[in-house]
């Protein structure tokens, strides 16, 4: 457990967040089937990412980590996977679950994979309903269409039309689009009902284009992919990620101060980077420039009401804010983050109550009311974003402990080390 030290503020911080877990994951799985090597430069080094990268090596694809200057190189192999077969362990990265098991398609062995407790409960129906309609066979060793399952991949991908859903997750779809440069067709990608956090389909497509795949989107809900538009190996540098950046700009907002995130973009391709805009509508002021994002605040912070559908990961942040506003916070739009490492609107909702602050639960979101918390430990669910996200209020609330501080891990490895450095705070022990 870790107790929280307060903070009289305000901060003056210049910080550099490790590179973006959902692009560090994307271009492993581009240079993975880009012929050649390609390097990865500024890359997060994590609990997903490690698995992502010890999945790929199982499938014979050669992947080297240089941890010390956080280069990842990996050797493509032009779309081939080791028919050999393999025991994947995924964890409970979501990325790696749902990447790695849309690669599998190209391969004829057969693989078994699985991951935590958690992972066997997450949404896989709509990704693995249409690796079967593409020709791979599936086993399960639990409840159908979820881990831990056996595949028998189909050795390649024809190319056509595929329905898939984005109601609860959009890594399904990302999954499909991320292979279809490598069937023998074009693959048109089709999705229906809602769509939950588009810009991380926007962030895919754009990575794609930059790794020489041609994708077009012709009306809202419809992706072309073109056949013989392989990856070209490169080198990437990897931004900041946008969303352990929230937690920094938050501090800012909480004590009061100013938080610069240096090497991220206003212009970032990750839609994370939006929560600045929502602690702009707070009171906060915001600067972006072309290599750096700027949160200050000097007056008060206000209540506000969003719609976080794009920007659900940021959503924990904002509602562990929340109570220390001058008015309510709804946040509005996130039922699939019911979905996620828990269910985070619950998980959420339950400990802002044992912080004594009033919250209602609805069915899509959270409204938070302000008021005066109370000492607490804080249960984190084994979720990296419960533990960052209430780790903020306790920079003004006293008496907040964080309880298996060590999930931050799975994304953010140094992050309390990262946010006692720039209050200033001395760790306990």
């Amino acid at each position: 457990m870790l107790p929280i030290p307060l903070c009289e503020g305000p901060l003056d911080a210049v910080v550099s967040p490790p590179g973006s877990k959902s692009i560090t994951n994307r271009c492993l799985l581009m240079a993975a089937l880009a012929a050649g090597e390609s390097r990865l430069e500024r890359a997060l080094e994590s609990e997903d990412t490690v698995i992502f990268a010890e999945c790929l090596r199982r499938l014979g694809i050669a992947v080297e980590e240089d941890r010390a200057n956080a280069v990842i190189r990996v050797e493509g192999r032009g779309g081939w996977v080791s028919d050999r077969g393999a025991e994947l362990w995924v964890g409970n990265a979501g990325t790696a679950a749902r990447f790695i098991t849309a690669l599998l398609l190209f391969g004829r062995g057969e693989y078994a994979l699985d991951g935590v407790a958690a992972m066997r409960q997450r949404p896989m129906r709509d990704l693995l309903v249409a690796l079967e309609g593409l020709g791979a066979r599936l086993a399960w060793g639990g409840a159908p269409y979820h881990f831990p399952f056996r595949m028998r991949g189909a050795g390649a991908l024809a190319g056509g039309a595929i329905e898939i859903s984005a109601a609860k997750t959009s890594q399904h779809t990302t999954g499909l689009l991320l292979v279809a440069p490598y069937a023998k067709g074009d693959v048109t990608v089709r999705l229906t009902g809602e769509v939950v956090s588009q810009p991380y389909l926007d962030m895919t497509c754009r990575l794609m284009s930059e790794w020489g795949a041609r994708v077009e989107r012709p009306d809202a809900a419809t992706y072309v992919v073109r056949a013989g538009s392989p990856y070209v190996a490169r080198t990437h540098v990897v931004e900041p990620d946008a969303s352990s950046a929230s937690y920094l700009f938050a501090a800012a907002a909480a004590v009061g101060g100013r938080v610069r995130v240096r090497h991220l973009s206003g212009a970032s391709a990750q839609g994370d980077v939006r929560f600045v805009d929502v602690l702009g509508q707070m009171g906060c002021e915001v600067e972006k420039g072309d290599d750096f994002v700027e949160v200050r605040r000097s007056g008060p912070l206000r209540g506000v009401e969003v719609d976080m559908n794009d920007i659900s990961d940021t959503a924990p942040t904002l509602a562990a804010l929340a109570p220390l506003a001058d008015g309510p916070v709804v946040i509005r739009n996130v039922e699939h983050m019911r979905w996620k490492e828990t269910d985070r609107v619950a998980a959420v909702a339950n400990e802002l109550r044992r912080l004594g602050a009033g919250v209602e639960e609805l069915r899509d979101g959270l409204a938070i009311r302000p008021g005066p918390l109370q000492p607490a430990v804080i249960e984190t669910y084994g979720d990296h974003r419960i533990a960052m996200a209430f780790a903020i209020t306790g920079l003004r609330s006293p008496g907040v402990v964080i309880r298996d501080p060590g999930c931050v891990a799975k994304t953010f490895p140094t992050f309390f080390e990262e946010l006692f450095r720039i209050t200033g705070a001395r760790p306990p022990g």
